[in-house]
């Protein structure tokens, strides 16, 4: 500890800066924790928890920079080593002692965002997206400084304790500050966005997610108490993402019927398998696109979106792909007998 952080405890304290007192008393108590006098550096933590401090009063409409956003109920699966992860994050949080910026990293559709969106749900906090539109900014230098103003606000939120901010996509405002094509304006933005993870509120959970977790500047990733990489998905964790997508939304569609076992071969002919929210749109598009009359049209439906092209030799080519003569008729609409005759013919 040194003598700057009490003097800037002092400051705040008299300015009724509840953010940065907070912040700078779990420095202070961070500093105590590395020197290994870890009972006073809780007992500070303690009162910060139980403190009674001045905290501004700030109306969802005058929000600039921060939306509100619903929290999500719908199905999450999510492979065991993601979902270990995720349980880690909310045990961290629940520890209260500072541990609260996560990256959330991997390629799109693999449930970053949807992950975010349940952790606020799971721990009754309110979710706020960041809006990018209104940060990024053509005026030379104004993107840094809307994205210091971003943190200011953050920071202002009444009861932190109960926000989680969702940077859904943060590469858009921070990538390598030696990014040769735009290095004096991304610097800029990223130096803002260093500086105000480093001023966060505690209090405040924050979770990022990007797509281009290599291109990140690495003085950026330090900022983060925790990455989780979302790519960690096996092909029988996506099969059954993918049945659990059907089990959603079959039934709101009264008329089609289910049939697993077709379903998890047709699925399987894709190598390599879709991320869940490809699957998911693959699947919830076949359905919206059925035949309402005809209880298995969008197995059909996906079963062409598959494989692309229809065979020229169809019912051959679909018995190689492990389809049996019933699997045939439900996908194609000719009978089994047709379909045995041909495929005795094409022998």
């Amino acid at each position: 500890m040194k003598k700057k952080n009490v003097l800037n405890l002092i400051k705040y304290y008299s300015e009724n800066n509840d953010a940065g007192f907070r912040t700078e008393a779990y420095e202070i108590a961070k500093a105590f924790d590395k020197i290994g006098d870890y009972q006073l550096a809780e007992y500070i933590m303690a009162l910060l928890s139980e403190a009674n401090t001045f905290v501004p009063q700030v109306e969802e409409s005058d929000l600039t920079y921060v939306k509100k956003s619903e929290k999500s109920t719908k199905p999450l699966p999510l492979p065991d080593a993601i979902k270990e992860d995720v349980v880690g994050i909310i045990n961290a949080v629940g520890h209260n002692i500072g541990i609260n910026k996560f990256l959330f990293q991997g390629p799109p559709g693999t449930g970053k965002t949807e992950t975010a969106k349940h952790i606020a749900r799971i721990l009754d906090r309110e979710l706020f997206v960041v809006d990018f539109t209104a940060i990024i900014d053509s005026k030379m230098g104004q993107t840094g400084k809307n994205i210091s103003d971003l943190f200011y606000e953050i920071n202002q939120l009444p009861h932190p304790e109960q926000v989680v901010i969702l940077f859904d996509e943060i590469d858009s405002i921070a990538l390598n500050r030696t990014d040769t094509r735009d290095i004096r304006e991304m610097g800029r933005a990223t130096s803002a966005v260093l500086k105000g993870l480093d001023q966060l509120n505690p209090n405040v959970l924050l979770i990022a997610t990007t797509n281009l977790y290599s291109y990140f500047d690495k003085a950026l990733l330090r900022r983060f108490d925790s990455s989780v990489d979302f790519s960690r998905y096996s092909r029988e964790d996506l099969l059954e993402i993918a049945e659990i997508v059907l089990n959603y939304y079959l039934p709101k569609f009264k008329r089609l019927s289910k049939n697993v076992r077709l379903f998890r071969k047709i699925i399987g002919l894709m190598d390599p398998l879709p991320y869940p929210g490809d699957l998911k749109n693959l699947i919830k598009t076949a359905m919206a696109f059925s035949n309402p009359n005809s209880e298995f049209d969008y197995l059909r439906r996906l079963y062409q979106s598959v494989i692309g092209e229809t065979p020229s030799d169809k019912f051959k080519t679909m018995q190689s792909q492990g389809f049996t003569v019933r699997d045939i008729e439900i996908l194609t609409g000719v009978s089994k007998s047709q379909v045995s005759r041909d495929l005795q013919e094409s022998k």
